[in-house]
């Protein structure tokens, strides 16, 4: 796959993961489709950015990934390049609530989580399916779908049951997946553990956005915290050609977390 002139479509990548992940391929040369569902602003903001990065073309499509309509119309915006290099599934959302309080979570909690997070994917591939397969006959070589899981799938702690749920389901989908649809579309999918972003602040507030940073760097074995941009970079190297004899993995990366026992 060449990096440069590729086509890619990233999901929720108005901030966090999915704008760092455009911004690396935006610098590549990328023709882009930068999904948002709620704030256009900062969708608009990070396009504006990705050209003045590089990118040979950026589209705005706004989108809620569970709604299969939504995804059919994220993958038209793309259809006028005739294949599809690249499909990153960054999209996903979470509610956070101790595993312990069983009552803290509803089954409408569980399906929009599951919604979002697990079948949203599975409907952007479907979607996009023919244009990735499309890359074969224009290019000759296979395109790259990149899930964005946790390492919450693998080892059960996360932010509530029905996340740890919807990234675990999300991990063994990407080897189902990669299983069908090879040789035409490699499926892999990255694990990241704690990321240090705007979102907690946002919600929590930084006084505790810095306790939990803190902590997460003190019990990591590598006693860093990771960046959005951190994690992009793995994101970019598994939807580029370096990666090209790669497909099935589930990659984590979590600073060490997972050594600390």
């Amino acid at each position: 796959m060449s990096e440069y002139g590729l086509c890619a479509i990233v999901t929720g990548s108005a901030s966090g993961l999915g704008a760092a992940t455009a911004l690396l391929l935006a610098k590549d040369g990328a023709r882009l489709v930068i999904n948002y569902s709620s704030s256009r602003t900062d969708a608009e903001t990070i396009a504006e950015a990705c050209r003045n990065a590089g990118a040979a073309e950026v589209l705005v499509v706004q989108g809620d990934v569970s709604s299969d309509e939504d995804c059919k119309r994220i993958v038209a915006a793309a259809g006028s390049w005739g294949k599809l290099d690249v499909l990153i599934n960054n999209a996903g959302i979470t509610k956070h609530v101790p595993h312990h309080t069983l009552d803290g979570l509803s089954a409408d909690d569980f399906q929009q989580i599951y919604a979002v997070n697990t079948i949203g994917p599975y409907q952007m591939i479907r979607a996009a399916q023919s244009l990735l397969e499309a890359n074969v006959q224009v290019c000759g070589v296979t395109a790259a779908v990149v899930n964005i899981s946790s390492v919450a799938g693998i080892n059960g702690d996360g932010s509530s049951l029905a996340y740890v749920a919807s990234k675990g389901a999300l991990n063994v989908m990407t080897l189902s997946l990669a299983k069908a649809l090879a040789p035409a579309i490699r499926v892999n999918t990255v694990c990241p553990g704690y990321v240090d972003t705007l979102w907690y602040a946002k919600r929590c507030g930084e006084a505790r956005a810095k306790e939990v940073r803190d902590l997460m760097a003190e019990k990591a074995a590598l006693k860093i915290v990771s960046s959005a941009m951190d994690i992009a970079h793995l994101v970019h190297f598994l939807a580029s050609s370096a990666s090209s004899h790669m497909t099935g993995e589930c990659v984590r990366m979590d600073a060490g977390l997972h050594l600390i026992r």
